[in-house]
C-alpha cells in the first residue's frame, strides 16, 4: 500500500474497478431513466391528453412502462455492485492492515493501543471502502445532470444554461462545505479509537481492578474518554447537519430559480404546456442529483479521513530493518552477544553454546525485558551485535528468524477456541530442526490445516504428548470437562492464572524451535507443579538451546550454566549452587 490517504483510496478503487465501472453504467441507466420520466410525461401531455389521441395516451404510457422497467433494475443491479465494490476494498484494507501488524518486522503497533489497531482495522477501514460505493453513485447522478440539462436545453436554451451555469457552482460550494467536516471526522475517529484502547484495556485488567478495588477510577477514567469521544462526534455531526442543510437550502433556490425562468417562458409562449411540465419535473428531479453529490460529498470527507489514519498504520516503518538471509540449515543454535547495549543492558557479553541451557537471573526486570526484545529481534540493539550460528540478527529476516528462535514471553495470551486448537497455533511455522527438514517435531502434535485460523486438529493428541507432560498442561486437559476439546475464552480467562502459564508453555514447547528462550514461565504455579516443570523443560529440550530467564530457584537449578544480569551486564557463568553460596546479589535476587 502507499504511504498517503489519497493513494489508499485510490488503490482500494482501482481494486474494484469492474464492480465500479459496472455499478455506475447500471446507475447511470437508472439516472437517465429518472431524468427521461418528466420529458416523456411531457410529451404525453402535448401529444396525446392536448389531443385527446387515445391510442397515442396508450404508445407513450408504454414507452413510460419501458423505462420504468430499465430504471428499476438499474438501480436494482447498480446498487447491488456497488455494495460489493464498497465491501470488497474495506475487506482489502483489513487484510492489508491485519498483514501489516501481523509482519516479523513490527513497528505498526507502536504508540497504537490494540483498541486504537481494532478500531483502524473495522470502522476506518469500512469507510475508505465505502468510497468505492460512493464514486459509483456521483457518476450515476452526474449522468442524470447531464441529461437533464441536455433535456432542457431541447425545451429552452435558457433554462439548460440555467442548469449548466448553476450545477457547477453547487458542486464547489458543496466541497468547500466539506472541508470542516474532513478534518472534524478525523478527530472524531482519533477521540474514537482511544475509546476503544482504553476499554480494551480495562476489560483486560477487569480481575486486576477488582482485587485492588480500583473500579471506581477505573469507571472515572472511561467516563472521561467516552466524553472527549462524543464531544468529537457531536461536532462532526454539526458539521455534516450544517453542509447537509446549507447545501439543501442552495438547491432549493436553485430549483426556485429554474421553475421561475420555466413558468416566465410559458407565459410569454416561448414553450409549450408540455414541456412546462417537463420542465418542473425535471427541475424537481435534480434535487436527487444534487443531494447525492451533498452525501457524497460527506462520504469522500469521512473516507479521505479514515484512509489517512489507514495509511499511517500501512506506512508505519518496521521496528528493525529487514534482513535478506535466512537462517543456516540445519541451526545449530549457537548464541552470542557482543558489546550489546539496549535500554538498562551496557557492553553484554553472552556466549551459548548449541544445544546448552542456559539461566539468566536478572535484578531489574527492564533488563530481563531488554534481553527478550534483543534475543526475538523485536528491536536491534544501539550498539554490538547478537548473532545466531555466528550470524548476526541483522542480517537474517525477521520471519526467517521466528522458525530458528522463539521468544515466548512471561504474558503470552491464549485465543478463544479450544485447548487443542491454543496448544497446536504455532505448529504451522515449520521449524528448522536439526535435519533441517521443515515440519518435523518430537512433540506428539501435528500442525492444523494451513494454520490461517485456530481450528480443530483432525487427528487429536493425546494429553500425555511431551510437550504437555513437560508443561504439566496435560493436568489442565484431564481437569476440563472436554479435555483438549473443551472451549476457552478470549486471553484464556476461563482458566486460572496456573493454568494459562501451562497451556502457553505448552505451545511454546510444541513450536519445538532450535532456540527456546522462556522468561518467567512458572510464577502463578505452586512449588510441586514447578519443579516437575523444571524437569520436564530440562528432558524434553536436552540437545537444544534453551534460555531461561528467570530467577526461580527451581528453573535455575536445572540449567547447565546460570549467568547473573546485573547493573546491564553479566556475571558468572558458574552453576546455581556455586551462585547461592558466593555471590549475595545472586543469592538476593533469586531468594528474596
Amino acid at each position: 500500500m502507499g504511504t498517503s490517504g489519497r493513494v489508499v483510496l485510490g488503490r482500494a478503487i482501482k481494486g474494484q474497478w469492474r464492480d465500479v465501472a459496472f455499478g455506475s453504467a447500471l446507475g447511470m441507466t437508472h439516472q437517465a431513466g429518472e431524468a427521461l420520466v418528466p420529458v416523456l410525461i411531457g410529451v404525453v401531455v402535448d401529444q396525446a391528453i392536448a389531443r385527446g389521441d387515445l391510442g397515442a395516451l396508450l404508445r407513450w404510457l408504454a414507452v413510460l412502462a419501458v423505462v420504468y422497467l430499465a430504471l428499476s433494475f438499474g438501480f436494482r443491479f447498480g446498487a447491488r455492485a456497488g455494495e460489493r465494490a464498497a465491501e470488497r476494498a474495506a475487506h482489502a484494507l483489513r487484510v492489508a492492515l491485519v498483514g501489516r501488524v501481523l509482519d516479523p518486522g513490527g513497528g505498526a503497533e507502536d504508540g497504537r493501543p490494540p483498541g486504537a489497531l481494532t478500531s483502524i482495522a473495522t470502522e476506518d477501514a469500512r469507510r475508505a471502502g465505502a468510497v468505492a460505493m460512493a464514486l459509483m453513485f456521483a457518476v450515476s447522478a452526474l449522468a442524470g445532470l447531464l441529461v437533464g440539462a441536455v433535456a432542457l436545453l431541447r425545451t429552452s436554451v435558457p433554462l439548460g444554461l440555467t442548469v449548466l451555469a448553476g450545477t457547477p457552482l453547487l458542486l464547489w460550494l458543496g466541497h468547500l462545505l466539506s472541508k470542516p467536516l474532513e478534518r472534524r471526522s478525523e478527530a472524531e475517529q482519533e477521540r474514537a479509537a482511544h475509546a476503544s484502547g482504553v476499554a480494551a484495556d480495562l476489560v483486560a485488567g477487569l480481575r486486576v481492578l477488582k482485587g485492588i478495588g480500583a473500579e471506581a477510577a477505573a469507571v472515572a477514567r472511561y467516563r472521561r474518554t467516552s466524553r472527549d469521544s462524543l464531544a468529537a462526534t457531536l461536532r462532526a455531526t454539526r458539521a455534516e447537519a450544517l453542509q447537509n442543510g446549507v447545501v439543501l437550502a442552495l438547491t432549493g433556490i436553485f430549483i426556485a430559480v429554474v421553475a421561475l425562468v420555466g413558468g416566465r417562458l410559458t407565459a410569454q409562449g416561448d414553450i409549450s404546456l408540455g414541456q412546462l411540465v417537463s420542465a418542473v419535473g425535471l427541475a424537481l428531479f435534480l434535487l436527487g442529483p444534487l443531494e447525492t453529490f451533498s452525501w457524497v460529498n460527506a462520504e469522500f470527507a469521512r473516507g479521505r479521513a479514515s484512509a489517512a489514519r489507514v495509511a499511517e498504520v500501512l506506512a508505519a516503518p518496521p521496528a528493525v530493518a529487514p534482513g535478506g538471509r535466512p537462517p543456516a540449515v540445519p541451526v545449530r543454535g549457537a548464541v552470542r552477544l557482543r558489546g550489546v547495549a539496549f535500554g538498562g543492558l551496557r557492553d553484554l557479553d553472552l556466549d551459548i553454546a548449541a544445544g546448552e541451557t542456559l539461566g539468566v537471573a536478572a535484578t531489574d526486570p527492564a533488563d530481563a525485558a531488554a534481553l527478550l526484545d534483543c534475543l526475538g529481534r523485536r528491536s536491534d540493539p544501539d550498539a554490538g551485535t547478537v548473532e545466531l550460528d555466528g550470524v548476526p540478527l541483522r542480517d537474517l529476516s525477521p520471519a526467517g528468524l521466528r522458525t530458528a528462535i522463539l521468544v515466548a514471553a512471561h504474558d503470552a495470551d491464549l485465543f478463544a477456541g479450544t485447548l487443542r486448537a491454543n496448544l497446536t497455533a504455532a505448529l504451522h511455522a515449520g521449524p528448522l530442526d536439526d535435519g533441517g527438514a521443515p515440519g518435523t517435531r518430537n512433540d506428539g502434535l501435528a500442525p492444523e490445516g494451513d494454520g490461517s485460523t485456530l481450528q480443530d486438529e483432525p487427528r487429536p493428541p493425546e494429553h500425555d504428548t511431551p510437550a504437555m507432560v513437560a508443561a504439566a498442561a496435560d493436568e489442565v486437559a484431564r481437569a476440563l470437562p472436554d479435555g483438549l476439546d473443551s472451549l476457552i475464552s478470549e486471553h484464556g480467562r476461563s482458566l486460572s492464572g496456573g493454568q494459562r502459564q501451562r497451556v502457553a508453555l505448552a505451545r511454546a514447547l510444541a513450536a519445538d524451535r532450535p532456540v527456546l528462550v522462556l522468561h518467567d514461565p512458572t510464577t502463578a504455579v505452586d512449588a510441586v507443579t514447578e519443579a516437575r516443570i523444571a524437569a520436564g523443560i530440562r528432558d524434553l529440550r536436552r540437545g537444544r538451546t534453551t534460555i531461561l530467564v528467570t530467577t526461580s530457584p527451581a528453573l535455575l537449578a536445572v540449567a547447565d550454566r546460570v549467568v547473573l544480569l546485573d547493573a546491564g551486564r553479566v556475571t558468572g557463568p558458574s552453576s546455581h549452587t556455586d551462585l547461592l553460596r558466593d555471590d549475595i546479589t545472586y543469592r538476593t535476587a533469586v531468594l528474596a
